[in-house]
């Protein structure tokens, strides 16, 4: 009981601070471009705490999924010059986009603590573990991984990423720099680790040489490190779209809670990398162009921007509605999956 208790509690804890975050971008632009914010609300449904400061109400809401900015104008034709609707183009772009990006610089920012706590991996093979394969078959310490298959590797979580996001593989082609040249080694097996419903992929059973931690190399190593998380979601979300992936992989609040557990009984580093993945995660499935979410406003401000015309409001209303309710509805699916069909 302490432990689902526990779990409850991380959970409310961090994805209410992601949420936070996120809300408080959009809240900040719109504070400095002067737009009039009617409310600033964490969580969904009635009020447990509220408090009128100035033109603003600040609540916390009883239900923990979520949060919003109500802004003046914003969905309705308002009279205020301060409201949403009355701000210039550029005003309401960055007000829009600014709750992705304050993921995104979250992340970036988590990321940059761990490659300063953990140091910067390589891609030189420096040695293999205990029950090692991948070294029977053709790779050698002192080789640099440059690709594998056609994927290339620019960084140390791409490797993983390439394994992880390739199930049931038999082999790899690895291309490897050695002595100077690129060498390619056909048919590389790896271990594999067993993943959901019969599901495997390989996992790395070699470690590399570390570098040099100077302030270029800590900067570089994170910028490189975000960038291939975000890559990786994309892809997670072009394999969705082709079948490649089942939906059956997704998870919701259920599946999130479970994974932040795991984390919280490894410690502080594994807690702080969930964290920034699911940051980074939120500002990626945020901006997708899909309505109710930012990235469907942005489209609606990106014609305008072309066309020097406005959608009418009525009409870009009732798609975010529309979208709205499939997303609701797709996220009790989620849910209902996480609880009665959880994937292990």
């Amino acid at each position: 009981m302490m432990d689902i208790v526990l779990q409850i509690v991380y959970t409310v804890l961090i994805l209410g601070f992601l949420i936070f975050i996120h809300e408080f971008g959009h809240f900040i632009c719109a504070k400095l471009t002067k737009t009039k914010v009617n409310e600033f609300a964490l969580g969904m449904g009635p009020a447990i705490f509220k408090k009128q400061m100035g033109e603003t109400l600040y609540a916390l809401r009883l239900f923990p999924i979520g949060g919003y900015v109500a802004m003046e104008g914003e969905d309705d034709a308002s009279e205020d010059p301060n409201g949403f609707d009355k701000k210039n183009i550029w005003a309401r772009l960055l007000i829009v986009s600014a709750g992705a990006l304050m993921n995104l610089v979250l992340g970036f920012i988590i990321t940059l603590i761990l490659v300063m706590r953990a140091g910067i991996p390589s891609l030189t093979v420096g040695e293999f573990m205990e029950n090692s394969v991948s070294d029977d078959y053709g790779l050698q310490i002192g080789d640099v991984i440059l690709k594998i298959d056609d994927r290339k590797i620019g960084d140390y979580v791409d490797i993983g990423t390439a394994f992880a996001l390739d199930f049931n593989l038999d082999s790899v082609d690895v291309t490897v720099l050695r002595d100077g040249e690129e060498v390619v080694l056909e048919d590389v097996v790896f271990p594999k680790v067993e993943q959901a419903d019969g599901l495997s992929s390989f996992s790395v059973d070699f470690k590399v040489y570390g570098k040099e931690k100077t302030f270029g190399n800590v900067m570089k190593e994170t910028f490189s490190r975000t960038g291939s998380y975000i890559s990786m979601m994309y892809e997670s979300i072009g394999q969705l779209i082709t079948g490649k992936m089942s939906v059956k992989y997704v998870s919701g609040p259920v599946g999130i809670s479970s994974a932040i557990a795991d984390s919280a009984k490894l410690g502080l580093d594994a807690i702080l990398s969930l964290v920034s993945l699911i940051s980074l995660n939120l500002a990626v499935m945020n901006l997708l162009p899909l309505p109710a979410l930012d990235g469907g406003r942005l489209i609606f401000l990106l014609i305008e921007l072309v066309t020097r015309k406005r959608v009418p409001k009525k009409y870009e209303a009732v798609v975010h509605f529309v979208g709205l309710v499939a997303l609701l509805i797709l996220m009790v699916l989620i849910v209902f999956k996480d609880i009665f069909f959880p994937v292990y």
